[in-house]
């Protein structure tokens, strides 16, 4: 049987590495792993000659850009990659009949929810990078009506920068941290999305629109962390703080749990709780631990 012809893009990035390091599990897919080296996505016409090139079936969109603080200022460049990159891709899609499944994120909601929001529930971004990655949702969905956009939150993985390697790397360097206890919200292993996201393709099914997926519970980033430290035998001291004794340049949602029903009913997923996944993920990097020296 031919195999299923994919452009990756962000291959460089967490999920990127880990579609990379899941590739060989799904002998149906050709996987083509690209970067801004050799598939600059802000480009419009470089992305439609490549893609009439290639003529894949799918395109994971896994490029973006993530520096949440730095986008504050940098709002162009965070809506070139985010959105309107979003939208050449799901018209290079269409072009050749490619199919588009799209990364988004929490940060598209306003936070001032108490229970955990549904792909149909009102947006409202309350930072530029939230709003960046909702306009990506919007033309990506306009331009391909045949695209999976799925939300996550929290996404961490043994590769790249995330909050699981920084609060390891600081747990060994000080005696206390402080991290912020009124963040609501789960975490989510970059190799569950990267399965996921890779079952859908592979699947017989393609069910288009907006899905949301983490891993099981509800937490803070505090909890998290006492997590983190937990795993490890750490000596440090976690002390909770609120969000307001420490402030950033961007505003965070302070509850963004998802509400992952619709991927688990329509795709028959079971979703794996959150510090069970944690453990494995430590696991990986203490079998590796040349990628802890990776600072945020």
């Amino acid at each position: 049987m031919e195999k299923k012809k994919i452009i990756v893009t962000g291959a460089n990035g967490q999920l990127g590495r880990e579609l990379q390091a899941l590739a060989g599990t799904f002998p149906g897919l050709e996987l083509l792993f690209t970067d801004r080296g050799n598939l600059p996505i802000g480009d419009p016409a470089l992305v439609s000659a490549f893609f009439k090139e290639i003529h894949p079936d799918f395109c994971i969109n896994c490029a973006a850009y993530t520096a949440v603080d730095k986008a504050e200022t940098e709002k162009d460049q965070a809506f070139a990659i985010n959105g309107e990159a979003a939208g050449s891709l799901a018209i290079a899609c269409k072009s050749v009949g490619a199919r588009l499944i799209h990364i988004s994120t929490d940060y598209v909601f306003d936070g001032h929810s108490a229970i955990p929001l549904k792909e149909n529930d009102p947006t409202g971004p309350i930072n530029i990078y939230g709003a960046s990655k909702l306009k990506g949702e919007q033309l990506a969905l306009q331009y391909n009506k045949d695209t999976v956009i799925i939300r996550t939150s929290w996404v961490y993985s043994e590769f790249g920068n995330n909050f699981v390697k920084t609060m390891i790397r600081l747990m060994r360097e000080k005696e206390s941290i402080k991290v912020i206890n009124d963040q609501i919200g789960s975490p989510t292993y970059a190799a569950d999305l990267a399965a996921v996201t890779l079952r859908i393709a592979s699947g017989g099914i393609f069910v288009p629109g907006i899905y949301h997926y983490s891993n099981e519970g509800q937490i803070s980033w505090f909890d998290f962390a006492l997590a983190i430290k937990e795993l490890i035998h750490s000596p440090c001291s976690v002390e909770p703080i609120p969000t307001s004794q420490y402030p950033t340049p961007a505003r965070r949602p302070h509850y963004s749990l998802l509400d992952k029903a619709l991927i688990k009913n329509t795709y028959g997923i079971t979703v794996p709780e959150w510090k069970e996944r944690l453990a494995v993920c430590i696991a990986r990097l203490e079998a590796a631990p040349p990628r802890l020296g990776v600072n945020m």
